[in-house]
């Protein structure tokens, strides 16, 4: 004769309640505090006054590195806060804003974006080292108070040309129009 089935004791239920229950409440905080993917994964390496470096992985392509760019151009024309893109305000006592000056490189070897390498760059104390930091530049992007521009490839000096064009291009240059919302507001 079968035996009947034995039923779970409160105990176990309560401990498959917390285990189900705590595994709905990881997967929802992972849905809803995960990155944007719309733009590539990037990571400040180093940020000098006005200057910032940043990192993307080797793998990044140029259409995705200037998705990268159009955002950081997205964030400069409508709220000017470049805060919620990683970046430490550059003018921070300034009244009139606290990105009213930012230069950003993209690089996609990490060695670019050391504090070091910045600071020397910055501080213009090798030329060899200058040359070659614009050289390496994946990605850039520059805004002057009303002012923006955005490039692929490396800082060229001298007119683009077509030679050039095929591993340097400008997507944007000119002044803007700034619409401001939020806490840079007047």
């Amino acid at each position: 004769m079968p035996q009947p089935k034995k039923k779970l004791d409160v105990l176990v239920k309560l401990a498959l309640g917390v285990l189900c229950t705590s595994f709905a409440l990881i997967w929802g905080g992972m849905f809803l505090s995960r990155p944007d993917r719309s733009i590539p994964p990037y990571s400040i390496g180093s940020q000098e006054s006005e200057t910032v470096a940043i990192h993307v992985p080797g793998w990044t392509s140029d259409p995705e590195i200037e998705t990268l760019i159009e955002r950081f151009r997205k964030v400069g024309r409508e709220t000017h806060d470049f805060g919620k893109m990683k970046v430490r305000p550059t003018t921070p006592d300034d009244p009139a804003g606290r990105y009213r000056h930012l230069t950003i490189y993209i690089f996609t070897h990490d060695s670019w974006a050391e504090p070091d390498i910045l600071h020397t760059y910055v501080a213009g104390e090798d030329r060899a080292l200058h040359d070659a930091f614009e050289n390496a530049v994946r990605g850039f992007y520059r805004l002057e108070e009303n002012e923006e521009e955005g490039r692929i490839g490396p800082i060229l000096k001298g007119a683009d040309t077509a030679a050039t064009a095929a591993y340097s291009r400008v997507l944007f240059k000119g002044s803007i129009t700034k619409t401001v919302s939020g806490p840079e507001a007047p």
